[in-house]
């Protein structure tokens, strides 16, 4: 087992991601590794590599345009108006104010689907809030990155249609049919882990006063004309939710995000929301905002093709299987485990699903556990990617607007609270869910 190249490369790539070396490299090295470890020369690995790209091409493309039409909302002026009525509608009232600002996050990913993109325009300014309520920052970071996760990997829509499509594509392509319909049913408790987490977090863990942490930067108090812009509500503020309903509408009925977003797209330019005039700095910001996304996940689905063309994922599972058994609970710790560590290393749920699969599914098939267990094993060991992992957007975005005043510290007041309130009921919820179902 010690010599298998899908083990060793895997290693390689956890390795080089915690020594804080870009995913998009750990990956390619990655690759690479498992590719000389097979008897495959540079040349060769790097070919294979490429042509398994395309498995995941639908999906990059839908993250570019999801990025454009965040960038294109931002620009309407929508969300200045949500940030003044929130100022005055929570203030005195902390508990209320987080479980908006988690709805507001889960909008993010399924009706409104800008992702991260609402973070650096909603969260800012309302630091100010935040410190008169001396409202602990570590529930909003909490309560953001719930946002960001549970709605994807419990709902079929926007982000969700992607995350859940992804395992249903991979599964199918590791020879396991599934349905959409039954994924989501596999992720419903894992998801009522995230819920767990999240009560946790705003109820007990951080629910007495706590101002944030001292520097020497400006003062949140410079950050405060930005909540007193006005912003009118008229006619490019109808037609921007005019948008956003018709960009939800056709993805529901086609079943494609990239349909939706260019329909949500189309809107705002005709209407003249946004000009055409700035179509070219909109779609620079919106590759800038997703494209990084993107291509992890193209890299990553040749990253599988290459593990899955060495022979030793076969290897790895008549190993693992010998000495772990058959025990359902037993397979199920053992794969979350490995899971954990794996996408702990890599930061994003999205681009871990293939890699993920590749390895679970042979496992699974073998050990006999069912397509809904095994379901909800993928989609659990792809979401401890996203909390408490420093190179994770779902903790990278929190931190971007909780610390524009500098008195924020990602790791100890983002990721180590989401890592205890998300990745430890995730683990013992995808167990219970490998285990019943």
């Amino acid at each position: 087992m010690l010599t298998n190249a899908v083990l060793i490369s895997v290693i390689v790539m956890v390795v080089v991601s915690l020594l804080r070396v870009n995913v998009l490299f750990a990956i390619i090295l990655a690759a690479l590794t498992a590719g000389l470890m097979s008897g495959l020369n540079l040349v060769e690995t790097v070919e294979l590599m490429v042509s398994g790209m395309g498995g995941q091409s639908n999906t990059a493309l839908s993250y570019i345009l999801l990025g454009i039409f965040a960038v294109m909302i931002g620009l309407s002026g929508i969300t200045t108006t949500l940030v003044n009525k929130m100022l005055i509608l929570f203030n005195g009232k902390k508990t209320a104010l987080v479980l908006a600002i988690a709805g507001i996050a889960c909008l993010s990913q399924n009706i409104i689907p800008v992702h991260i993109a609402f973070i650096p325009i909603l969260i800012p300014p309302l630091l100010n809030l935040f410190n008169h309520l001396k409202l602990d920052r570590r529930a909003v970071a909490v309560a953001l990155t719930f946002g960001l996760k549970a709605p994807y990997m419990t709902i079929p829509i926007g982000f969700g249609l992607i995350f859940q499509g992804i395992i249903q594509e991979e599964m199918i392509a590791n020879n396991m049919p599934i349905s959409l319909n039954e994924v989501t049913l596999s992720m419903l408790m894992p998801g009522t882990g995230m819920v767990v987490g999240l009560l946790i977090a705003i109820f007990i863990s951080y629910r007495k006063d706590h101002l944030p942490r001292k520097n020497n930067l400006t003062e949140v108090d410079n950050l405060a004309p930005h909540t007193q812009t006005e912003s009118r509500w008229g006619f490019y503020q109808w037609m921007t939710v005019l948008a956003i309903l018709v960009a939800l509408a056709t993805q529901i009925k086609t079943e494609s995000l990239i349909l939706g977003a260019l329909a949500g797209i189309i809107i705002l330019f005709v209407t003249r929301v946004i000009k055409i005039s700035q179509n070219d700095k909109i779609v620079q910001k919106g590759v800038g905002m997703m494209g990084m996304i993107a291509f992890v996940m193209l890299v990553a689905s040749g990253y599988a093709t290459v593990l899955k063309e060495t022979g030793d994922i076969e290897q790895l599972v008549e190993q693992t299987t010998s000495v772990i058994g058959t025990s359902s609970f037993v397979v199920a710790t053992a794969l979350l485990l490995v899971g954990l560590f794996i996408t702990m290393g890599i930061g994003t749920s999205f681009g871990t699903i293939p890699i993920i699969a590749a390895l679970y599914v042979p496992i699974c098939l073998a050990t006999g556990m069912s397509p809904l267990a095994t379901a909800a094993l993928i989609g659990t060991a792809g979401a401890l990617g996203d909390a408490g992992s420093p190179a994770s957007d779902s903790t990278l975005g929190p931190t971007s607007g909780l610390n524009a005043d500098g008195r924020h510290d990602h790791i100890l007041d983002t990721c180590v609270p989401t890592f205890l309130h998300y990745n430890i009921p995730l683990f013992i919820f995808g167990v219970l869910a490998a285990v019943i179902l």
